[in-house]
């Protein structure tokens, strides 16, 4: 079996935990919600074994060229998608809140079967840019706090979801229904604070790390290319979130939409950069 094959049964796998979360919520069913954790666990095993393979991989096929799969855009899709499993997995260990996966599990999923049926798969030499152990350090630091963002956002949806309810809610009765099973919006709002608070530090790294590896690929720490300027916008957001939470006490409602915007800049930050405008990162759209 070769590393795209395992990515596959680890999109499959990723499917199925979907489902499971998504049963849990319609039945309510603790067991079933420990189940679609152990799957998730699952299928993020199987996906650390195939990133490894995968990197094996690399050095049968381009000899003392190989290196770690993170360099071209089906690499970091499919890194990304384990990078948010790693932090939801964290998340769920510590606090149980199991429905949570239901909202960002779908993200892991979507992003496996982007890469699996969109991306080319090979694995080719790296363009001299790319031959430094800067952009090991650059992507790990990048798409790990992307992947907090990631989760921050999902949290924010459903806290989103259940203020609007309880502000509809009368009575003192609990709430019902599928947002019955929602964490309080209490902790929601702390758990979207706690993951922008991994990923914040996590991508200020990675704008360091990149920085130093522009000067290795290019001479010059910054160069306000595209890429580089949309990450320094995506950092502002995230500051402004941070800011704004321990200066002005902004919390719940104004939080989770600034949460939602400021993963909605990291993606275009991660992809609309890198698919629509040209510049020195324009490498990463291809292969």
């Amino acid at each position: 079996m070769d590393s795209n094959q395992l990515f596959n049964l680890t999109t499959i796998v990723y499917f199925a935990a979907m489902v499971i979360y998504f049963i849990y919520i319609a039945s309510r069913n603790n067991k079933i919600a420990l189940a679609g954790t152990l799957v998730t666990l699952l299928g993020f095993l199987m996906q650390t074994a195939a990133l490894g393979l995968r990197w094996y991989e690399s050095y049968q096929i381009l000899g003392e060229d190989g290196r770690a799969p993170l360099t071209n855009l089906y690499e970091s899709v499919v890194f990304f998608a384990w990078s948010t499993v790693l932090i939801y997995l964290i998340i769920d260990y510590k606090y149980k809140q199991r429905t949570i996966g239901a909202f960002v599990i779908p993200i892991a999923l979507f992003s496996m079967l982007w890469a699996q049926m969109s991306l080319h798969a090979g694995i080719d030499p790296l363009v001299p840019a790319l031959q430094s152990n800067w952009l090991t350090y650059h992507v790990i630091t990048c798409f790990l706090g992307y992947a907090g963002f990631a989760v921050a956002c999902g949290v924010s949806i459903m806290y989103l979801m259940k203020i609007g309810k309880e502000e509809k809610h009368q009575g003192d009765q609990p709430m019902g229904g599928i947002l019955g099973l929602f964490p309080s919006t209490r902790i929601l709002d702390d758990l979207n604070y706690k993951a922008i608070m991994v990923g914040f530090p996590l991508l200020t790294l990675g704008i360091i790390t990149g920085a130093a590896w522009a000067n290795y690929a290019w001479g010059t720490y910054w160069s306000w290319d595209p890429k580089e300027t949309w990450s320094l916008i995506v950092w502002f957001i995230y500051a402004a979130f941070i800011h704004a939470r321990f200066t002005r006490g902004w919390v719940g409602r104004r939080a989770a939409w600034l949460s939602i915007i400021g993963f909605a800049a990291t993606l275009f930050c991660y992809l609309g950069v890198n698919l629509v405008l040209s510049g020195l990162h324009s490498y990463g759209s291809g292969g």
